[in-house]
């Protein structure tokens, strides 16, 4: 299947002249961890609210980088942004304001930008990223990669059409516990693997919440965007004063409950595990009874993955014929041997991507011209397992599916939910 977003023509140079961009790897010139103003890496920030501000900390660590230009609708939380990445600057002896823009495409237009780090709520996810690749910019898009599997694919086609080095935010796959136990698994340390047990929390559901006025400093109808339109509350888009985490994830429309914000980390060390990264399960259980937990989906090898409350919240458990491997951000668990979890693999084991800085890793695949530890394929085909737990919760029957077509196999509506409708001046079509 294949697609892409149509819209506004907006950028005033050739596809051609835009695709044949590349960042060109060039020798750090001077000492001290002195990098020449044509060996940085210039970015912008699409979305800038308490995630951005997390990445910012951590995209700034690596030396080559510099924010050049940030982009949000809401103004306030654009102008703290702005100061926080020029105190970053600076403190790299780099000097200049960071311009702000409160529509991206402006901050697109920018020739000067090498790269793009969006960090916006899941329902804009595809359109900037696709509008960025068309515009010549490697591109960090946060997980879950999209919103629907539809958009997902654009994001891959846009891609690979005009050669970007995409890095999807999956960044536990560049933790060391994570890549430990997947790497047990796939060297049979345990067995063969016949059961996976993934326990985050519940689907995504109908937003409910009253509409309210919104802050004068936020542009509502921007901020919703493609998606249908419902007025402002609080829980969807706090204010710059509340500490809170955005909740726009848990509703239809917006995001994808806690299935595809945690799912895209859980059910991404399953798929990992499985070495699944460019397919899917092909079977898609859900209770017969509305639900938050108990779907099963079955692989084509016969592997069983369970969306269950397992005694650990936010984690992945591996059983094998010979054992079990638990995995979370808190720990690395094996039995019956324990030892396994710091045991050094045997030099003829096979061996994963190997990265332990995710953000580093992107900035070396964008001077390497490769693909990074997730890249947008990886973080397309986890994000459309999410989204079709989603479906499978929504529709309550069992669900099959083609990982090579990308379709349900003789079930037309569930067909028609791989993509969603669009609004006003944003048209999703065939690409």
């Amino acid at each position: 299947m294949s697609a892409k977003i149509n819209r506004r023509k907006f950028i005033g140079n050739s596809a051609a002249a835009v695709a044949a961009f590349t960042i060109i790897p060039r020798h750090v010139l001077g000492g001290n961890g002195f990098i020449a103003a044509n060996d940085r890496i210039n970015l912008g920030y699409i979305g800038v609210g308490k995630q951005a501000l997390g990445l910012l900390e951590d995209i700034g660590k690596c030396k080559e980088t510099t924010v050049l230009a940030a982009c949000d609708v809401d103004q306030k939380k654009l102008g703290r942004f702005k100061a926080a990445a020029e105190a970053n600057n600076k403190a790299k002896n780099i000097s200049g304001s960071v311009d702000a823009y409160k529509y991206y495409r402006e901050l697109l237009q920018r020739k000067d930008i090498d790269a793009v780090v969006i960090a916006t709520p899941d329902h804009w996810h595809a359109q900037m990223a696709v509008d960025a690749a068309k515009a010549g910019k490697d591109i960090y898009c946060e997980k879950p990669l999209a919103l629907t599997i539809a958009e997902g694919r654009a994001m891959v086609n846009a891609t690979r059409k005009y050669d970007r080095i995409f890095q999807t935010g999956n960044m536990q796959r560049s933790w060391r516990d994570f890549r430990h136990a997947v790497e047990l698994v796939r060297n049979g340390y345990i067995g063969e693997i016949k059961e996976i047990n993934v326990h985050v929390g519940e689907p995504v559901k109908q937003c409910s919440l009253p509409e309210m006025e919104p802050p004068a400093e936020l542009d509502w109808n921007e901020w919703v965007g493609p998606s249908l339109y419902r007025g402002w509350h609080p829980e969807l888009a706090p204010k710059i004063d509340d500490d809170n985490w955005a909740w726009w994830r848990g509703y239809r429309d917006f995001g994808g409950g806690l299935v595809t914000d945690w799912g895209a980390h859980m059910f991404d060390i399953a798929q990992w595990g499985l070495d699944m990264d460019e397919s899917g399960p092909v079977l898609f259980l859900p209770p017969s009874v509305p639900s938050t937990l108990g779907l099963s989906m079955k692989y084509g090898n016969g592997v069983v993955v369970n969306h269950k409350d397992w005694g650990e919240f936010n984690a992945v458990q591996f059983i094998g014929t010979e054992g079990r491997i638990e995995v979370s951000r808190e720990f690395l668990r094996t039995f019956p041997d324990k030892d396994l979890a710091n045991a050094e693999l045997k030099p003829t084991d096979k061996r994963v991507y190997f990265s332990d800085n995710h953000y580093q890793d992107w900035i070396d695949a964008m001077k390497k011209r490769t693909k990074p530890v997730s890249d947008v394929e990886t973080g397309h085909r986890t994000a459309s397992v999410c989204n079709i737990v989603n479906i499978a919760y929504q529709l309550q029957r069992p669900l099959q599916w083609n990982p090579v077509t990308e379709e349900f196999i003789h079930d037309d509506y569930a067909n028609m939910m791989r993509t969603r409708a669009f609004r006003g001046k944003w048209v999703f079509t065939n690409y």
